[in-house]
């Protein structure tokens, strides 16, 4: 194996990169806003479309796109493909793995799809993982690729995102996983509620990384539903300017979702992320003082090498 195809597909984005297994190295990327979301939607148009041939078809327009940057067709190369695509709405859905399973095993489902005529690339599709009243699809993989150890202590690993993700792992297993709305909420209050007219996107401006903190640290202990409604107040008393506004409403829903991490004595933290994310997650961990116990992984590297570990079962 020298080279593969990753396609990270979610609702709302598409990444494809062209990748050399052996030095993990990114030879060649693309990413669009054609998530499994609107693609599902397009499909739909299509009465008579095949469903996988439709879904295929998309991740060919976005072969081409690096096949011009690299200078060589790509054909032959297997696609792994983690996130929705194996969901409801994606090219096929799977069944999610129920949790506890161990990661550093072959224990994660999948489905192999042969290449054609038409689409002369093998795929690695990756379903999700499930606990009694939790689910996910695409973090299972990226976790498979953050090297971790048959440790007896417990680790938290937060992957964090729209749907925020804590997972509970012991022993080289995954035990449990906890969703948070985090994002989500963040972007309906921020842009559709009466405290839409109180907030603005602004820089990262030491003012407004003080104001981030404050909400962090005003969300331990209270009420959430109160809490929030402060950053309306905060514009009306001139408290706090709208930019200012801004984190601090993302700092209490940031410190919402952490507050329970402190009843955690001693418990190891491992914040796996790419984005700006990563870094407000560290100062929100550093306000709790929890940072003491925290590591960073970035989440593009693991997930090349959760994909190269599933893509090695197949050869």
């Amino acid at each position: 194996m020298k080279k593969f195809i990753s396609c990270d597909w979610g609702t709302s984005t598409f990444r494809l990169r062209i990748i050399d297994a052996a030095t993990k190295k990114v030879l060649a990327e693309t990413s669009t806003a054609q998530g499994i979301s609107t693609t599902h939607a397009l499909w739909k148009e299509q009465i008579s479309a095949d469903r996988i041939s439709f879904y295929s078809n998309v991740i060919l327009q976005q072969i081409k796109i690096v096949e011009k940057q690299i200078g060589y067709t790509t054909a032959g190369l297997t696609i792994v493909i983690s996130g929705m695509a194996s969901s409801t709405v994606g090219m096929l859905e799977l069944p999610y793995k129920a949790i506890p399973f161990h990661i550093n095993k072959a224990e994660l489902e999948s489905h192999f799809i042969s290449a054609t005529d038409m689409f002369p690339h093998k795929i690695i599709l990756i379903s999700g993982v499930r606990s009694a009243n939790d689910v996910m699809r695409g973090e299972e993989t990226i976790l498979c690729g953050c090297g971790i150890k048959d440790l007896e202590e417990e680790q938290i690993f937060i992957f964090p995102g729209t749907h925020s993700k804590h997972l509970t792992v012991k022993n080289g297993m995954l035990k449990d996983i906890k969703t948070y709305m985090t994002g989500e909420v963040f972007n309906l209050l921020s842009s559709k509620s009466i405290l839409a007219a109180s907030v603005e996107l602004g820089e990262a401006a030491a003012s407004n990384i003080d104001s981030f903190i404050k909400g962090v640290q005003e969300a331990v202990g209270n009420n959430l539903l109160n809490s929030i409604f402060h950053v309306r107040t905060s514009q009306l008393f001139d408290i706090l300017n709208k930019q200012q506004n801004y984190h601090y409403l993302s700092g209490l829903l940031i410190g919402g979702e952490l507050e329970d991490l402190q009843q955690k004595n001693n418990i190891s933290i491992t914040v796996v992320s790419s984005g700006v994310l990563s870094n407000l997650y560290l100062e929100a961990l550093a306000a709790l003082d929890l940072k003491k116990r925290c590591t960073m992984q970035n989440a593009d590297a693991a997930l090349i090498n959760g994909q190269i570990f599933i893509l090695n079962q197949y050869q």
